[in-house]
């Protein structure tokens, strides 16, 4: 955010949205003074929308409404945005400073009765029987989203309902800046260049390059995920892998750091959702939560869990049986702890296949990669893709934009390097949405953020066939929001776009990632710049489902922990109301979350992590996201890629047809109709398990899909 001369009609950048988001003109500062004026324009628009003289029609209430929530939705989204990716006291304070009363404004617009009755009236009006799909379903989604938001309410339900989203909101900012405090409070540093024996090239120059920028002799060592994975996957001091898996398993636990412990924030969010849904009428948080889903019940989700699980498991003993005795015959460890885990199975991978995960990254350098990616877009949907300006939060970020034809359609920021004001994970955000505005049409734009390890000296970064996989993965989340053809803001790109489905684009660019035209395409060796050699794809893909088993078996693991706790939580906690802190850190936090999870891992699991793992005090998913009760979407959505990925597979990866079909019944629809329909359009049938079975070489003879 570094100061730049900008010229507009406002000094505030939170105020300027004649087009791209001036970061570089941002202070916190700046924050307060523009959620004063918003909130201020967003309630007189609320007020002339709700007043008795003011036809319940799309152009004299709808449309002046969205304007004004959608000004105050960019900015928040700018301010949070920032927050998770350039990190400062000063804007962590602002921002939760202003928290509460974003979210109040949000609150009361969900509860109101004057502008709920208004909807219901246009929703029985001739104008809605003649209105296009998108501005019916927006319609329709907005009477759906006032009944979850509490707008049939009565006193003193109402008032509570609005305490209760107020304090989530706050347990929810807080959880995040644990994991995030907790992820930069721990370093270690090595002196003794033995102890890392097995660590790759790469590791140990940005481990030393790290120690060099904290002024520490040695190497520097973090739980950012690429310092501490390859610890995790190639070092051979046990101790060391001990010590660092320790450290990360244990993040806002209360370990050595008390006021990062998450536990009760944990106890106290998932009583606040169970109260949540017994206000509204449902007998869980988590059959609140699907009201808006694919999915039509926990039960019908648990199902398709276990389900899954059973196909899953025999090749996940096989896969545990195989990796133990390895591990005994050549790496003389005779029982296999959860540090152990990353570094025999990458021994065992270069045992079967030949190679290792650092011999394929040297193929992969960013901008090779990045390269190969565009070509493949511009490939499959006509669309070109390219360098452009804009203002950005930090030097390493990229702005690119996408045309067709030499129309732009779209574009996005690329943030792609791990440093400390950054949270961890990958994903992707909307900057703004596409829509027809008074000049013209306003494209969408959007953020992708990737934590790859940034480059060392004047080497490219390089990237694992995972952060490639990654990187593919929240593209065609970007893609969904960019190459949208619906010009109405509410169901635009992925506004709208059920939360079990909205991974459907995402899941289907991953499959990319393993077909040879395109990885050739995107290779160049680090040194030689060869391409990646045909023989050494060849590993990969025989290498493609090693361990797929225990990889299936750890995300239903994941989806069935989330999916139980919020449809079981007031059963397993035996509490309703929130837990005030002092009594929960007395002994009462967190007993009955571990139970359930240690009872989901007994039923599921074949790998059971030490009893001082706390998994969950870092499941920002689910405690910090948009993922609670919906985990479950990663497999459920997967169904649905896997099979239309396999139209691709039978009718050709570049079927100008099929490429045309898929951006036209899945990407640029939108939210504008249900998501089985956008399938069912494309595919022209009902899902199918039968390819998702296929790909992670499990195939079974029956299985239940999601319908």
């Amino acid at each position: 955010m570094n100061p730049t001369a900008s010229t507009c009609a406002t000094d505030n950048p939170l105020l300027d949205f004649s087009g791209l988001p001036r970061f570089g003109a941002f202070r916190p500062e700046h924050v307060t003074p523009a959620i004063d004026t918003l909130l201020t324009q967003a309630r007189s628009a609320v007020d002339r929308a709700e007043a008795p003289s003011t036809p319940a029609t799309w152009a004299d209430f709808v449309s002046p409404l969205e304007i004004a929530t959608e000004q105050l939705g960019r900015a928040w989204g700018m301010v949070g945005h920032l927050n998770g990716v350039a990190d400062t006291p000063e804007l962590r304070a602002v921002f939760n400073d202003n928290l509460p009363r974003v979210t109040e404004f949000w609150t009361s617009l969900g509860q109101n009765e004057a502008l709920f009755a208004k909807y219901k009236a246009l929703g029985q009006s001739a104008e809605f029987a003649q209105m296009s799909p998108p501005r019916r379903k927006i319609v329709t989604n907005a009477l759906r989203d006032f009944r979850l938001g509490g707008a049939e309410l009565v006193s003193p339900a109402r008032e509570r309902y609005a305490e209760i989203q107020e304090q989530q909101a706050a347990l929810s900012q807080k959880f995040g800046e644990n994991v995030l405090d907790a992820t930069n409070a721990f370093t270690l540093d090595i002196t003794d260049e033995t102890t890392l024996s097995g660590l790759p090239d790469d590791a140990l120059a940005a481990a030393r390059q790290e120690g060099e920028r904290a002024g520490v002799a040695g190497w520097r060592f973090t739980l950012q995920f690429p310092s501490y994975f390859p610890v995790l996957q190639y070092a051979n001091d046990r101790t060391l892998r001990e010590t660092l898996y320790r450290a990360y398993v244990t993040r806002a636990a209360g370990h050595g750091t008390p006021t990062l412990d998450n536990t009760a924030i944990i106890d106290q969010t998932l009583s606040l959702r169970a109260e949540e849904a017994r206000l509204l009428g449902y007998a869980s948080f988590a059959d609140v939560s699907l009201v808006s889903k694919m999915a039509d019940s926990p039960d019908q989700v648990i199902g398709f869990l276990r389900d899954l699980a059973a196909r899953a498991k025999p090749s996940a003993h096989r896969d545990m049986a195989e990796l133990r005795r390895f591990a005994a015959d050549n790496l003389g460890l005779d029982s296999l702890s959860s540090w152990d885990m990353a570094f025999a199975s990458e021994r065992l991978k270069e045992a079967r296949y030949a190679f290792s995960d650092n011999e394929v990254k040297q193929y992969f350098q960013l901008p090779r990669v990045l390269e190969g990616l565009f070509g493949l877009i511009g490939r499959l949907f006509d669309v070109t893709i390219s360098r452009d300006t804009a203002e950005t939060w930090h030097a390493d970020v990229g702005f690119f934009r996408i045309e067709r034809a030499g129309q732009l359609i779209g574009q996005f920021y690329l943030d792609m390097f791990s440093r400390p004001s950054k949270r961890p994970g990958a994903w992707m955000d909307d900057a703004r949405g596409r829509k027809l505005i008074a000049t013209g049409l306003q494209t969408p734009v959007a953020y992708l953020t990737c934590n790859v390890q940034a480059p060392v000296g004047a080497q490219p970064a390089l990237l694992s066939h995972d952060d490639v996989i990654t990187l593919f993965h929240e593209f065609g989340h970007g893609l969904h929001h960019m190459l949208t053809r619906v010009d109405e803001l509410g169901v635009s790109g992925i506004s709208g776009v059920e939360w079990d489905a909205v991974e459907l684009p995402s899941q289907f660019m991953e499959n990319f990632c393993w077909e040879w035209d395109i990885v050739e395409a995107m290779t160049a060796h680090v040194d030689t710049q060869a391409p990646l050699p045909r023989a050494l794809f060849d590993k990969m893909l025989a290498a493609r489902n090693f361990q797929s088993g225990l990889q299936t078996l750890r995300q239903v693991e994941f989806a069935l922990f989330d999916m139980r706790l919020h449809s079981e939580w007031d059963g397993v906690a035996g509490t309703t109301t929130p837990l005030p802190s002092a009594a929960a850190k007395a002994g009462s936090a967190g007993e009955a979350v571990q139970r359930l999870l240690n009872d989901v891992r007994q039923e599921v699991a074949v790998i059971t992590p030490p009893e001082f793992n706390r998994f969950q005090n870092s499941f920002s998913h689910i405690f910090a996201g948009g993922y609670a009760a919906g985990y479950y979407s990663y497999k459920w959505a997967e169904v649905l890629s896997a099979d239309c990925y396999a139209a691709f597979e039978e009718e050709g990866l570049f079927n100008a047809e099929t490429g045309q079909r898929f951006l036209r019944e899945i990407l640029s629809v939108g939210g504008s109709r249900p998501a089985i329909d956008s399938f069912k359009a494309f595919r022209g049938r009902e899902p199918s398990i039968e390819a998702l079975l296929r790909h992670n070489g499990m195939v079974e003879e029956t299985f239940h899909a999601p319908a």
